[in-house]
């Protein structure tokens, strides 16, 4: 008997399912029917079960069952109709009525009972029943329930059912286009392995594209290489898989040699492999790449459209390979592509950095360029020049006859004489603008702010940035960076702090060096919290801080006192995946040292060496007294021996220190071996460190040497002149 089921399942009847989440008791311990009684409690659907009931008493037949159970939608009746027809004499199940209740049961979740059905289905021995199971993993797999279709996959390998590669392969996609865990696709491949289903190279794919996902690149790469001990050879999907892999993850040369294969094995891929890859290489800056497969997709009849062409111009053009980008440019056009304006800017800002400015204006003569864009493109590369200003005048006024030009065309020449410092040329360029009925925008006005700080006329630039605030404006990025690092050189501190509101209320970003410098000039003030502030307003506008912007902030705290505040800089550094560095490790175990944590200090002078960091040496001098105060200088034992392997770090002082204290500690071994170090360095002890060394010192009297020993070490002229007297030796 054939299916049935792909005909009559509708989505509609499986959604309908979805909603039933009701318990019922699996087949296989059903011994007898129960009839509702006339108390049941849904007496509409106790009535219905009834009808539905003396209707198949007399026309039970596997057709009929099939009907009524796609009409019954409450799955607790459907469950008993299915068990009491199961008792009917001279009835037996098809895989049809196997598959009605098996769906039921899935698309409801409930996947133990499920499971007992399945197994029934099996042991009843009902006709077709790897159809019936490729047909239900198929329909789980449509209504995205792809938890109970691998368990029906399961459940075939368990009674040695083979699945087609091609329901397994269903399976697997859907596995994969659904971005689930990586568990469950590696799961629904070994129950393939297990089957002994040879995977083909579209199983391979999926796999192979998962270990992409999941970053497991080595492991992809292992299977691409022994595909073809699979009897499987990769095809464009394959090669487009990996070198997208590689190339997300910063391995664009490993892509090229998997490139190379595909060459090598002369695989044809498809429209869709090109499409993908050829901007992909553009992006990556790989113009040779780019160009090999535009000629292979050329070669094998695929039509290139013009994202193709407009990636591969830009990337050419940013090589500065304008002879390949014209003619690439010249061959979109005669198949009848219409270029856009952005490709005219990018290979007119190619001839500029060449400078071939006269290439330029002809390539945009000869080609009728009525766009503004390109010829702002040129103008500007005439002003970068430094020394075509008097061309670039001459082009603008060009412009401006052929009606090219906008108040940006304008504004491109101010800031050029800006730049240069020559204020004077950018006003009369501001006039003739007014002149020829241009109206100065906010680019005109970023730009002569950008001219008067170059000359460091702070009260002239901070008039136009008020002119710039009236008008609710944005200045670029680049002036404002400019007017805050001038404002803060001249010592306005607040008129700095004013602009940089106003800028990160508008959602601007200022670049880090230019932030830290006003966060430098706040804190150097004393105004710390006044320096949070404004690294809150940068977390909202987007500005990023550096590990350079939380040490300047951490070290202010510290100087006012406020150690404990400190780590709470620390935590948002933390949070905010910011690396520690020298700096920041020297003020914290400074800060450590003030609130005499001495088993976070030499934690973190082991963490800090651990990197390859070395304290600066009043970092080293505090930390060292306060370990010694607190008699916890073996606590740094280890880091102490990586110190004085490095010549220059220890000082004078430090060892005298050092033998000192650990005596004191009970640790005479390692004084001596410090001693010893000390005196290869032609150091003599001073008094105290030599009087404790040979014993004259009581034990009352070393309880008092943590106490004194900065004072003594100071004081300790006589060890300086023999120190001098050695260095003249």
């Amino acid at each position: 008997m054939a299916l049935k089921l792909p005909s009559l399942i509708t989505s509609k009847q499986i959604i309908r399912w979805v909603s039933l989440n009701s318990y019922f008791s699996s087949i296989s311990c059903a011994t007898h029917v129960l009839i509702p009684s006339g108390n049941d409690q849904n007496p509409a659907a106790s009535t219905d079960f009834e009808v539905k009931i003396r209707f198949l008493k007399n026309k039970l037949n596997p057709d009929n069952l099939f009907r009524v159970l796609d009409s019954t939608h409450d799955l607790n009746s459907s469950v008993e109709i299915f068990k009491w027809a199961s008792l009917q004499k001279r009835f037996h199940h098809t895989g049809d009525t196997y598959s009605r209740m098996i769906l039921k049961l899935g698309m409801a979740g409930n996947i133990q009972e499920m499971e007992g059905f399945c197994q029934n289905m099996v042991k009843e021995k009902c006709p077709e029943t790897v159809e019936v199971f490729s047909v239900l993993i198929s329909t789980f797999v449509k209504n995205h329930r792809v938890k109970e279709a691998l368990r029906v996959l399961e459940i075939m390998n368990s009674v040695n059912c083979r699945p087609s590669i091609h329901i397994c392969n269903v399976l697997l996609g859907t596995l994969v286009e659904e971005k689930r865990d990586m568990f469950s696709i590696l799961f629904a491949y070994k129950e393939m392995v297990k089957a002994g289903i040879v995977p083909n190279v579209e199983t391979l794919n999926y796999l192979i594209q998962v270990l992409m996902e999941n970053n497991k690149i080595d492991s992809a790469l292992d299977q691409f290489r022994r595909m073809n001990k699979k009897g499987c050879s990769p095809n464009g999907r394959t090669f487009e898989i990996l070198i997208i892999g590689l190339c997300t993850r910063n391995r664009v040369d490993e892509s090229i040699s998997v490139l190379d294969e595909m060459f090598e094995i002369e695989c044809n891929p498809d429209r869709n492999f090109f499409y993908s890859i050829i901007p992909i290489y553009c992006k990556a800056n790989k113009p040779d790449a780019g160009t090999r497969l535009f000629r292979v997709m050329r070669n094998t009849g695929i039509l290139p459209d013009l994202l193709i062409y407009r990636v591969l111009v830009q990337c050419l053009c940013m090589n500065l390979r304008l002879d390949d980008a014209i003619k690439l440019f010249e061959e979109m056009i005669e198949s009848g592509i219409d270029p856009v304006v952005d490709m005219y800017v990018d290979i007119v800002g190619g001839f500029c950095k060449l400078g071939k400015f006269s290439e330029a204006a002809k390539f945009l003569e000869e080609n009728s360029v009525s766009e503004i864009s390109p010829h702002n493109e040129l103008l500007e590369g005439y002003c970068n020049h430094g020394d075509r200003f008097h061309e670039a005048n001459n082009f603008l006024e060009k412009m401006v006859e052929r009606n090219v030009a906008d108040s940006l065309s304008w504004s491109i020449l101010i800031r050029g004489f800006c730049e240069q410092g020559n204020i004077r040329k950018a006003f009369e360029v501001l006039n003739r603008m007014v002149v020829c009925s241009y109206i100065p925008d906010v680019a005109s006005y970023s730009a002569l702010i950008c001219g008067h700080c170059k000359h460091n006329k702070y009260e002239e630039a901070l008039e136009l940035f008020h002119s710039v605030r009236v008008k609710n404006w944005v200045l670029d990025l680049s002036s404002f960076a400019q007017l805050v690092e001038v404002l803060c050189h001249v010592n306005k501190i607040q008129e700095a702090a004013l602009v940089y509101h106003y800028m990160s209320s508008k959602r601007c970003t200022i670049r880090s060096s230019s932030f830290d410098i006003l966060i430098r000039c706040i804190c150097s003030a004393g105004k710390v919290d006044e320096a949070i502030r404004l690294q809150s307003l940068a977390f909202r506008s987007g500005t990023s801080c550096t590990p350079e912007t939380y040490n300047i902030i951490m070290l202010g705290l510290f100087e006012l006192g406020r150690a404990k505040d400190v780590l709470v800089q620390l935590s948002q550094m933390l949070v905010q995946g910011c690396n520690l560095d020298v700096e920041t490790y020297n003020v914290l175990i400074r800060s450590m040292c003030v609130e005499n944590r001495t088993t976070d200090c030499a934690l973190l002078l082991d963490q800090m060496l651990g990197l390859g960091l070395i304290p600066d040496s009043e970092t080293l001098h505090k930390l060292l007294f306060c370990l010694a105060c607190h008699s916890q200088l073996h606590l740094v034992l280890h880091s102490l021996d990586k110190l004085a392997s490095n010549d220059g770090v220890l000082s004078l002082l430090m060892y005298n220190m050092l033998i000192n204290g650990l005596c004191k500690e009970g640790h005479k071994r390692d004084a001596c071996k410090f001693l010893d170090r000390m005196l290869e360095k032609g150091w003599v002890p001073d008094t105290v460190t030599h009087s404790l060394l040979i014993g004259s010192i009581d034990g009352e009297e070393a309880g008092s040497v943590a106490q004194s020993l900065e004072y003594s070490i100071m004081q300790d002229k006589v060890s300086n002149i023999l120190a001098e007297g050695l260095e003249k030796t």
